[in-house]
């Protein structure tokens, strides 16, 4: 999908692909033959431009055919390269500027709890991210709100668009910052399925506060010559691309 195009998101997206498989796969309560399931679980990609993955995990999941993949950030496609509510139900909200899905989440959340609905809100959120004030303001209130119905995924790459996320600003302790805002919180190896599922399972157990996850990803998982490359929108040859498929395909 990256290679038509010869540049884009891959390293966030391979150091995200097992947080989306175990998202889409193993937690959240979906129906891809109905999208529109109104007691659906949510799911919030807060990191809109992290769409290669996205639009991946979706296909695998059966909400559409593999073949739409090839669309990808064409003119005219509902495939874009920020995420956006023109794909249809399966976006519950365009988060194109980073920050505010949180928000967005917590809305919904305490709608579901003053309706008394069961679903779940789950929103993936970059590190970088954390940089953005509403972020924080969205934190105090679903804590102050007792959003449990609330689940916060940081994909902790240490990746943004400037570099290193500790160079531009430094956020640790990021654990400590969420629990002084009254989170309850779970730092997780992000590509361990033991460790995804424990650290759901943490999510759902909580009462009365709302839970992050916070993820330990590598950017470029899977492809040992791009591992921790820092590159935010990769420049990506076909044949590179053909080296890194043809990796992922072998037993290793």
């Amino acid at each position: 999908m990256i290679a038509r195009n010869g540049q884009g998101y891959l390293q966030q997206g391979l150091g995200a692909a097992d947080l989306f498989t175990y998202l889409y796969f193993a937690e959240a309560l979906i129906d891809p033959l109905n999208p529109n399931w109104a007691e659906r679980d949510r799911i919030f990609l807060s990191t809109a431009h992290n769409s290669a993955v996205f639009h991946a995990t979706l296909a695998e999941r059966g909400f559409f055919e593999h073949s739409r993949l090839e669309t990808y950030t064409q003119d005219g496609s509902e495939l874009e390269i920020n995420v956006s509510e023109r794909l249809g139900p399966v976006v519950e909200a365009t988060c194109g500027s980073l920050g505010q899905a949180l928000s967005v989440a917590s809305g919904l959340a305490q709608s579901a709890k003053r309706q008394k609905r069961a679903f779940r809100n789950y929103v993936i959120l970059g590190d970088g991210e954390l940089q953005e004030g509403q972020v924080w303001e969205a934190a105090m209130y679903a804590a102050s709100n007792q959003l449990d119905n609330l689940c916060l995924i940081v994909d902790l790459n240490h990746l943004q668009v400037e570099g290193h996320t500790e160079t531009v600003i430094s956020m640790e302790p990021i654990d400590k910052k969420f629990q002084s805002f009254g989170w309850a919180v779970k730092v997780i190896d992000g590509h361990d399925f033991n460790a995804l599922r424990e650290g759901f399972e943490y999510a759902r157990s909580n009462s009365n506060v709302p839970t992050v996850i916070i993820a330990e990803t590598t950017v470029g998982k899977g492809i040992p010559f791009l591992e921790n490359l820092m590159s935010h929108n990769m420049v990506l040859p076909a044949d590179v691309a053909d080296q890194c498929l043809t990796y992922l395909k072998s037993d290793k």
